[in-house]
């Protein structure tokens, strides 16, 4: 009888990665077919902050295979990268972003990405799968891609990061970018330029390339130069290896599963959707979910002309990771990074104080951050509000920051809103940072500072976020001394059977489970 041999855990790969997640009993599949258009994200949200999910038949795309809720689950993805805690998470994270591993350069024949070259019949939406999040959009957007810069258009380093598509017109596809994001740096930089710009869009990417890709406006961090492949490197413990494209003067990502080359014409505006066009109106008609948790909206966009596609080979069935917005999975991949990054920030400022950063979904994405610290001395009263107004400098349109003390578990709301209420004077620990600074036009309250003008970048003004200081006045420990109940002095087996102790605990809800697990 054959002996199965254990996989070992994988990041090289998505492919890899997927085969180790079903060894341990961590992956939903299914051989029915799946349509992208709406169902994909129908199951997805039904089964949000589960396991990940693996189409192996995809309607309309018999050489694909589909994955999503990848990053749903952060105790599945504490497990594939080694992280202990989220604390260590945040920590060793950090640590990566600042010490990169560069990426490796591999020849053609090496690369997995480039099994198969084709420079005719370049229709992206046969080769790449588009998907419909919801009924409210009139069009299928490409949104698992990354964009991959490397070298000159990025001042010698590296970029990776999402952008959505729509492949309108066989080979051109609108190619959308945040403003103040470094595509939009990139393109803004090069816009009156006598030429395109080449790049690539990747698909199906070793899981810490995706990680890295989803980080945004944490720039101070990662600033246009830096390294964000070799970050990515540094958290799967080994270079990225990259190829060069075969048709324009670009690099990939060598491991990834499908490959868009081509250039971007930033002065080649279209819009992102026939419904808009027709109007002339940027942001009124509803396209692709947006991370605010509200629907976004169709624009005039820069365009991206696809002059070659490769892949893996067909019999393999390249994977796309697909993934709605504004759930667990985009969540996961967009905050990770940014949570490392914030505590980045804070420590460079002040060595020692910030403890942890958590972006809890509620706070969509780019939205807000709760920072724990630690205070030391007097003077730290005054360096913890410098974070506050530090993090939401430096994250464009940044709404809401908190910062709390190390008795706060800032993985539970409930904690968080029991702190606001008894740690913070509404006179003086509120503050408005940054009003009339640049912001996020898919918060629909900032589009509305555009009046009655079109709802775009250049019509809105971010009206200032919100600060919170909530913490204890360094000092004062003992009068907001919370209580600690004897909990390890007693044990409910001396009075209970383990199963009447199941039935009474399976009633508990919310915060008592975290204050009877601490004795709070």
């Amino acid at each position: 009888m054959a002996v199965p041999v254990k996989i070992e855990r994988s990041v090289q790969t998505l492919r890899g990665t997927l085969e180790w997640l079903k060894q341990e009993g961590l992956l939903l599949e299914t051989d029915v077919p799946v349509d992208p258009d709406l169902e994909v994200t129908g199951v997805q949200k039904q089964l949000d902050g589960s396991y990940p999910l693996l189409f192996k038949h995809v309607k309309g795309y018999p050489h694909a295979q589909a994955v999503t809720n990848l990053f749903a689950n952060m105790g599945i993805v504490d497990r594939l990268f080694g992280w202990e805690t989220p604390v260590a998470r945040t920590h060793k994270l950090a640590h990566a972003l600042t010490h990169p591993i560069p990426p490796a350069e591999v020849p053609h024949g090496e690369a997995p990405c480039q099994e198969e070259v084709i420079t005719t019949d370049l229709d992206v939406n046969k080769y790449v799968v588009a998907i419909r999040h919801t009924e409210l959009e009139s069009e299928r957007t490409i949104g698992s891609g990354n964009s991959v810069v490397v070298g000159p258009y990025f001042h010698g380093g590296s970029h990776i990061g999402y952008n959505r598509m729509n492949a309108r017109w066989g080979n051109v596809c609108t190619f959308q970018s945040a403003p103040g994001g470094h595509m939009w740096q990139i393109i803004t930089e090069h816009y009156r330029d006598d030429k395109p710009i080449p790049l690539t869009m990747c698909f199906g990417l070793p899981p810490a390339a995706t990680l890295i890709a989803g980080g945004g406006f944490d720039y101070v961090i990662l600033p246009r130069g830096g390294d964000e492949l070799g970050a990515a490197g540094a958290v799967q413990g080994f270079p990225v290896r990259i190829v060069k494209a075969r048709t324009v003067d670009a690099w990939a990502v060598a491991d990834c599963e499908l490959v868009l080359e081509g250039e971007i014409h930033p002065r080649d505006k279209r819009y992102e959707t026939a419904e808009a066009e027709a109007a002339d109106t940027q942001g009124r008609f509803p396209f692709h979910p947006e991370w605010a948790g509200y629907m976004g909206k169709a624009y005039r966009a820069s365009t991206f002309h696809v002059t070659g596609i490769t892949m893996r080979r067909r019999q393999s069935k390249p994977i796309f990771y697909l993934l709605g917005v504004h759930m667990l999975d985009c969540h996961n991949i967009d905050t990770t990074v940014r949570e490392s990054a914030i505590f980045e920030l804070c420590e460079r400022l002040q060595p020692g104080i910030v403890q942890d950063v958590n972006i809890p979904f509620p706070m969509t994405d780019w939205g807000g951050c709760i920072i724990q610290v630690k205070k030391r001395l007097k003077t730290d009263d005054g360096m913890v509000r410098n974070f506050l107004v530090a993090a939401m400098a430096c994250s464009q349109g940044m709404r809401l920051a908190i910062v709390v003390d190390g008795d706060v578990d800032i993985y539970n709301m409930d904690e968080i809103i029991w702190c606001l209420t008894t740690r913070v004077n509404p006179r003086t620990d509120i503050l408005n940072p940054i009003p009339g600074g640049a912001g996020q036009t898919f918060i629909p309250e900032e589009r509305l500072t555009a009046g009655d003008r079109q709802w775009t970048a250049m019509n809105t003004r971010f009206e200032g976020g919100m600060a919170i200081d909530a913490t204890v006045p360094f000092g004062y420990d003992t009068d907001f001394q919370r209580p600690v109940y004897p909990i390890q002095r007693v044990t409910l087996e001396k009075f209970f059977k383990a199963e009447e102790i199941a039935r009474g605990k399976s009633l508990m809800r919310g915060w008592v489970e975290l204050l009877a697990r601490t004795g709070r």
